[in-house]
């Protein structure tokens, strides 16, 4: 039984802060932690490392002396290490100048420090959100594998269809007289597209070593495995496994005629009867207008109600390398950073809409979603925001880790740092960037459709 999939009946609201509070508190963690641990490699000593701000709800000293605390509001967290300039304790300052006089007290404090220290420490945290992401998609894809060749059937799924005699295991070799193409073979989707619309359709399947011909369900039916965050399918009540079998009052058969009348819709109300566990429901909710990446680059603005669709079973996997695995971790984290950054020029340029950009609330409402659809899902968007994170971070702002990465680099050229009131010009400039941003982003959550 998926106990995340039931958490979300108990309370909505509660439900969306907890789901928001895990993903952050995990992202924030592994970020600090790679602050911490490289600083440590490299010698500097940290004071505090805490999980949130505010009032310390608990604390403990290790033996290295650093004190490891969570405090009341757990909305971010930081490591303090020896000698950082936001130490403002009379403790902190007498530290700091009984390091200026020991070398060896200098050297464990962040100003006291080699440059090449001081850069690793910084960068780590944004590389260590980096390495999350990796890790868990690839571990995500080792433990699924990636769809045999040839179209097997894997598990069978709930669907109004009158007659579905698929088993799990059967290698479908033709679907209505035409014969299967190779999952890898360019004419798989022409062959898809041109299978008859019809409820049941003749199969010729593989099974037991021996062809024998079957009836089963089309095999892209209206099927929802998959909800977009905010969306109108959220906000009408759809869940995952619902298969919708009329429009309009249509009866439909596949997903493709339901996305035909959603992106004719205009934005009208669109009227959907709902399949659910052998009941019928009636729906009625209107499309958004969604920008959407294309392969070439650029972005596609169409009509959505939110849903992702899937076929009429889950397809048979073939376990996966570990080489490959992390390969394709690899490539999923690129991908999001290079579709993040295309995504923020697009906005910058308005050639898409300013709404694409989510703030605290969109994030906890995406969240929630996704805890929703199961633990997979939820892990799954814990490393998409952890890559985000990391990306975000990197931006030579003062204030991020990439604004510190930047005086770095200018004080490695001009051999001294920025001087302290072109520090405190610039830190005010960054966190007055960081916090428009936020505003931005959180009247963006409020305001947009």
């Amino acid at each position: 039984m998926d106990i995340i999939g039931l958490l979300p009946q108990a309370g909505g609201l509660l439900w969306t802060i907890v789901a928001f509070v895990v993903a952050l508190s995990v992202i924030v963690t592994i970020h600090e932690y790679g602050h911490y641990i490289v600083g440590r490699w490299s010698g500097i000593h940290a004071d505090v490392f805490s999980l949130g701000f505010g009032p310390v709800i608990y604390k403990r000293t290790d033996r290295r002396g650093t004190q490891w605390q969570i405090a009341a509001l757990p909305f971010g967290g930081y490591v303090k290490f020896a000698g950082d300039a936001n130490a403002t304790s009379g403790k902190d300052e007498d530290a700091m100048q009984e390091a200026a006089t020991d070398a060896a007290a200098l050297r464990r404090t962040m100003h006291g420090a080699p440059l090449w220290a001081r850069s690793a420490t910084v960068a780590a945290g944004p590389v260590f959100n980096f390495i999350f992401s990796i890790l868990v998609f690839s571990a995500i894809f080792l433990s699924s594998g990636v769809p045999r060749d040839t179209l097997t059937v894997g598990q069978l799924r709930a669907l109004p269809a009158p007659v579905n005699e698929l088993q799990s295991g059967d290698t479908i070799v033709q679907i209505a007289g035409q014969t299967v193409p190779g999952l890898k073979d360019e004419a798989y989707v022409r062959f898809l597209e041109d299978l008859p619309k019809a409820e049941v359709l003749d199969y010729r399947v593989a099974r037991d070593g021996a062809e024998q011909d079957v009836r089963g369900p089309y095999i892209f039916p209206p099927l929802i495995v998959g909800l977009s965050p905010r969306s109108a399918a959220v906000a009408a009540d759809l869940e995952v496994g619902d298969v919708i079998v009329g429009v309009n009052g249509t009866p439909i058969v596949a997903f493709d005629q339901l996305k035909t009348v959603v992106e004719s819709s205009d934005g009208a109300p669109v009227a959907l009867k709902v399949w659910r566990d052998g009941t019928i429901l009636d729906k009625t909710l209107n499309a958004k207008r969604v920008d959407e990446p294309q392969a070439d680059g650029g972005y596609a603005t169409e009509w959505r109600i939110g849903i992702q669709g899937g076929m009429a079973f889950d397809l048979a996997t073939r376990p996966l390398g570990v080489g490959q695995a992390v390969s394709r971790g690899a490539t999923q984290t690129w991908n999001i950073v290079a579709g993040s950054l295309s995504g923020l020029g697009h906005i910058i340029t308005g050639a898409i809409s300013t709404c694409n950009l989510s703030g605290p609330i969109g994030i906890a409402q995406t969240s929630s979603v996704m805890a929703s659809q199961g633990v997979q899902s939820f892990v799954w968007f814990i490393a998409v925001l952890s890559t985000a994170v990391g990306l975000l971070n990197l931006f030579p702002i003062p204030a991020l880790d990439g604004g510190h990465l930047v005086f770095y680099a200018y004080e490695a050229v001009m051999k001294r740092p920025p001087s302290d009131g072109a520090l405190r010009i610039l830190m005010g400039i960054g966190v007055t960037l960081v916090l428009t941003l936020m505003v931005f982003a959180l009247g963006n959550d409020v305001f947009c459709p």
